[in-house]
């Protein structure tokens, strides 16, 4: 387990409620701030929101060792099988229950959580993972395979979700979401994997994990805190004269968080898996890609939009409740499994 985490990454939680209070406050008491935002577009995004988007994904796909898939794959079938099965199969329709059963009254905040529901985490759960000294090669795996994944499903995971299960009531436009699902993802992981390539025949792959990743790492985090600011600062009097609206939102992704990571660090454990296993897939199974959800609602239905605000509230919900479910990790394995298998076999890559 590291205790060496960057301060973005220590007090991710923090940052995220500054740059809610910051994004407010400049929506509040600076005027123009909307309209210079703006002033040029991407598809309906302003651009120097698009461009926050690109940068906030950019670095996990420059980190993922595509390299080790067919080789881990091959060893850890049954592991990385179960952990799919938990984010296509369990994740995706227990988000979408949730959202109905808590924000049935607020389609718009339905549909954002529906976004977040079909969009598997890539990024922070290798930190999760590292914490609770799960096996991190295999969680970087399963972010590989998840990332190749949410190219092909996301799109038809969103007709169906949004326009099948909700009977046609929102006007979705599929070709929209995957403009954005290669914008924000599939041109981003192009771009990592041809980077880490060309660093791999110049610099050399040791070279490329100890100094480039660290370096642009930052980037993606920065990257969500500049997009929060910007989405609270048009969303600033809305807040304001709602807050509980916030609370709303925050309840069925606290319970979602939970309930998943208990089932499929139980499931893990009763199917003889050992805790490096279990607890890794336990946290791909229950964490989201924020990223990709904040990026795909802001381009489809508007940075100012309440589908938008619901898939920002995520990353501010996730961050405390992992880094809790880490502690409940540690505290548990010595209980639910045996010491030999308690001790991490992986390999890092920074």
């Amino acid at each position: 387990m590291s205790d060496d985490l960057g301060v973005l990454d220590r007090y991710l939680t923090l940052w995220i409620g500054l740059a809610m209070v910051v994004g407010v406050a400049l929506g509040r008491f600076v005027p123009g701030v909307a309209d210079a935002l703006n002033a040029i577009t991407f598809h309906g995004t302003s651009l120097p929101i698009a461009l926050g988007l690109f940068v906030m994904i950019f670095p996990i796909m420059a980190e993922i060792d595509y390299e080790r898939i067919p080789r881990v794959t091959r060893t850890a079938r049954k592991e990385i099988g179960l952990t799919l099965v938990f984010n296509w199969l369990i994740a995706p329709f227990l988000m979408y229950g949730l959202a109905v059963f808590f924000l049935g009254g607020h389609p718009e905040f339905v549909t954002g959580l529906v976004i977040v529901g079909i969009a598997p985490c890539i990024a922070m759960v290798l930190v999760w993972n590292e914490l609770a000294a799960g096996n991190q090669e295999m969680c970087a795996v399963c972010v590989g395979v998840n990332s190749l994944l949410q190219i092909a499903l996301f799109v038809p995971y969103a007709f169906f979700f949004l326009t099948v299960l909700r009977g046609g009531g929102i006007d979705v436009s599929t070709v929209l979401i995957a403009q954005m699902v290669f914008v924000f993802l599939g041109l981003p992981l192009l771009l990592g994997y041809l980077t880490q390539q060309v660093a791999f025949r110049t610099v050399g792959r040791d070279t490329y994990y100890e100094r480039f990743i660290p370096r642009i790492g930052p980037l993606g985090l920065l990257g969500l805190l500049f997009t929060v600011v910007v989405m609270f600062a048009l969303k600033g009097d809305y807040i304001i004269s709602n807050p509980g609206q916030i609370v709303l939102i925050a309840i069925p992704l606290l319970v979602f968080f939970v309930v998943l990571w208990a089932a499929a660090y139980g499931v893990s454990a009763l199917l003889g898996f050992d805790y490096t296993e279990s607890v890794s897939l336990a946290f791909t199974a229950s964490s989201n890609n924020f990223e990709l959800a904040i990026a795909v609602a802001v381009a489809v239905f508007g940075i100012g939009s309440n589908v938008a605000l619901a898939t920002v509230v995520g990353p501010l919900i996730e961050v405390p409740v992992m880094l809790a479910l880490v502690r409940v990790a540690l505290a548990t394995k010595t209980r639910l499994f045996d010491a030999e298998t308690t001790t991490p076999t992986y390999t890092t890559t920074d």
